[in-house]
């Protein structure tokens, strides 16, 4: 139930240029509802779901840092005077246990928090971005309200963004775009002097015009790595994995009777963020026999061709070879989307066939460590 008179405040955080200022407004909202009985501030960080693979434990560290430093941020606004009001203050981790991807994901993860907290208000950083790609405050906003909780984005100054090359922060990222730039580069060329200068040339104008909205946020350079080396080995399974779709669809081709059966698949991966969801995008498309239509999120339309194009699809295989490269060893042993009931085959009316996988309605996955 909403109050006009506030004194329990939800405030989710992340690791935004606004996070300091959104404290500030919450802990002067709390001192004010303080005076007329103790006030109490949640401020919650959303996990979403990342922390079950094996980097996981770095984001909850990350998280653990960020809801110790709002604690100290708290102290130092509220100052030392002996007669201030009384503020209790809860933290706390949300989504560690399931994949959150959409807003209305977050939404429902926040607005269960505060109904079993009996939270009056929702303070929203206005530069929340908790999935750490693309700001999704307004959404997230929509899908708020149609809980039964006041919702305020946080009246703050936001923070100049400066995305210059020369800065630390920003070298990071365009070390890694020219790195990628450059190998990727050098895979279509050959490995002569002149392609290395010309790709490297070509990948400082890459890095120097992209690397500043290359990234939502500086990436790790120990993940990078890994990622990298992983990568080396998703090559050449990928150019297998065309090879033997090559020749499926040479089969289907010379066969007299041409026995192709086109069809629509959904499906929903067990995959997020841009470079993920992009990289197994273009590899399911790259594989001949299927093509990838539409992306939203996690969910993918696509096109195939044959009936084994489809099976291979619903099988996982691109799926876990994509989660091995982003997330490691252990999050390649995810259930297929077959096994998760995450895909359906679909009539030419757009209907899901009988031996189709049905989807799953809350996507949730668990990854067996």
């Amino acid at each position: 139930m909403t109050s006009n008179d506030p004194r329990r405040f939800l405030v989710p955080v992340a690791d935004s240029v606004a996070v300091r200022n959104t404290v500030a407004y919450a802990v002067q909202s709390a001192v004010e509802a303080a005076e007329s009985g103790p006030a109490t501030l949640h401020f919650v960080h959303v996990a979403s779901g990342r922390t079950v693979d094996p980097d996981g434990p770095e984001e909850l560290e990350a998280a653990e840092e960020l809801l110790e430093r709002v604690r100290v941020w708290v102290e130092e606004d509220r100052g030392d005077d002996e007669n201030r009001p009384e503020i209790a203050v809860e933290t706390a981790i949300l989504g560690a246990e399931r994949y959150l991807f959409a807003p209305d994901e977050y939404a429902e993860v926040l607005l269960s928090y505060a109904a079993d907290h009996d939270v009056d208000r929702i303070v929203l950083d206005p530069e929340y971005d908790p999935s750490g790609t693309a700001p999704m405050l307004r959404p997230l906003e929509v899908a708020l309200a149609r809980g039964d909780v006041d919702v305020e984005e946080a009246s703050v100054e936001r923070a100049t963004r400066r995305t210059v090359v020369a800065r630390a922060a920003s070298l990071r990222k365009a070390l890694v775009v020219f790195a990628a730039s450059l190998a990727f580069y050098l895979v279509l060329g050959s490995p002569t002097l002149f392609d290395a200068v010309t790709g490297a040339i070509s990948a400082g104008i890459v890095a120097a015009l992209l690397a500043p909205v290359a990234f939502g946020k500086q990436p790790p350079l120990g993940q990078v790595a890994r990622q990298s080396v992983r990568m080396l080995i998703y090559v050449p399974y990928l150019i297998w994995e065309i090879t033997k779709a090559n020749l499926q669809i040479a089969y289907v081709v010379l066969h007299p009777s041409l026995p192709i059966d086109p069809r629509m698949v959904d499906l929903r991966a067990a995959v997020w963020g841009d470079m993920p969801v992009t990289t197994l995008a273009n590899s399911i498309t790259l594989t001949p026999g299927t093509l990838t239509v539409d992306v939203s999120q996690r969910s993918f339309t696509i096109h195939s061709l044959t009936p084994g194009a489809r099976s291979d699809l619903l099988a996982g295989g691109l799926e876990r070879a994509v989660r091995f490269v982003f997330f490691g060893r252990a999050a390649a042993r995810v259930p297929s989307p077959e096994e998760r009931g995450d895909g359906a085959v679909l009539h030419a009316e757009d209907g899901p066939t009988e031996d189709a996988a049905s989807e799953d309605t809350d996507g949730e996955v668990t990854v067996d460590e």
